[in-house]
């Protein structure tokens, strides 16, 4: 029977009645991975004609297949940068297209059994640029503080250090992991833990609040944090194209940013852009 229905599909390929499928690659953010197979998933489940093929490996990776023609979407989780747009615009002649699905609150781990609750950005800073050394310095118990973070392709990365570390290196000190879900995992197991990553991977650790300055209210990345803006590390999502997008995927993005496509933001983790 299995043979059968083979046989008849491939019939109906070779007279025209059901066509190949049409694929779309999306490759990039780390961050975004869970999200965006989850997007994928639901899409082909009711786009049966459609093959939506995701892969991680960073935004920087992702950026750089968007530039030398191997992916359709790129998936990053910071903007891109002139440098690259120029790239971009070397090969393809446009500058590329910029679509903001997503918001998170790059959130800062920490251990569960860590009594400090709250950070003011600057101490978050000295932290990883290695000016603060132990946990007593923050309120917390006379303990080195064990330091993670992601490796130098990661979007969040970048704009971890970027906007958060206002440029300055990271600590030599820093163990970079490949993948937010690794640095989790890593705090988890250690109390004495500094971590950070989007706002979706946050289990079995709590997040540190995050108060702008010492004089400023604390806050925990949540839906209403995140949209108002009063979390302190609220970032945007991004899809990139070479160009304008037509068809299928066209198709797909409106999908993702449609009211289904945006519900499936929140339950993954993360928040919606409308």
């Amino acid at each position: 029977m299995k043979r059968l229905l083979i046989v008849v599909m491939a019939l109906l390929v070779s007279f025209g009645f059901m066509g190949p499928k049409e694929t779309i690659t999306v490759k990039g953010s780390d961050t975004m991975v869970i999200l965006a197979q989850r997007w994928a998933e639901q899409y082909m489940s009711k786009h049966p004609d459609v093959n939506v093929q995701v892969t991680g490996g960073g935004s920087g990776v992702g950026i750089s297949a968007l530039i030398n023609g191997t992916t359709d979407i790129c998936d990053a989780s910071r903007p891109m940068k002139s440098s690259e747009r120029e790239k971009l615009k070397t090969r393809f002649n446009s500058l590329g297209v910029e679509i903001k699905c997503a918001k998170d609150g790059l959130s800062v781990y920490l251990n569960d059994a860590n009594p400090v609750k709250e950070l003011t950005l600057d101490q978050i800073k000295k932290i990883y640029t290695g000016q603060i050394k132990n946990w007593h310095e923050v309120g917390g118990p006379n303990a080195k503080i064990n330091v993670y973070g992601r490796e130098n392709s990661s979007g969040t990365y970048v704009y971890f250090k970027d906007f958060v570390l206002s440029g300055q290196d990271y600590t030599a000190s820093m163990q970079s992991l490949p993948g937010t879900a690794a640095v989790v995992n890593a705090v988890a197991k250690d109390k004495n833990a500094v971590g950070y990553g989007g706002a979706a991977y946050a289990k079995g650790i709590k997040y540190a609040k995050v108060k702008k300055d010492a004089n400023s209210p604390a806050y925990e990345p949540n839906a209403e944090t995140v949209k108002t803006g009063q979390y302190p590390i609220t970032r945007f999502l991004y899809m990139y194209t070479k160009s304008r997008p037509t068809g299928a995927m066209k198709d797909y993005i409106d999908w993702i940013l449609s009211p289904e496509g945006q519900n499936w933001v929140v339950k993954v983790g993360y928040f919606p852009v409308k």
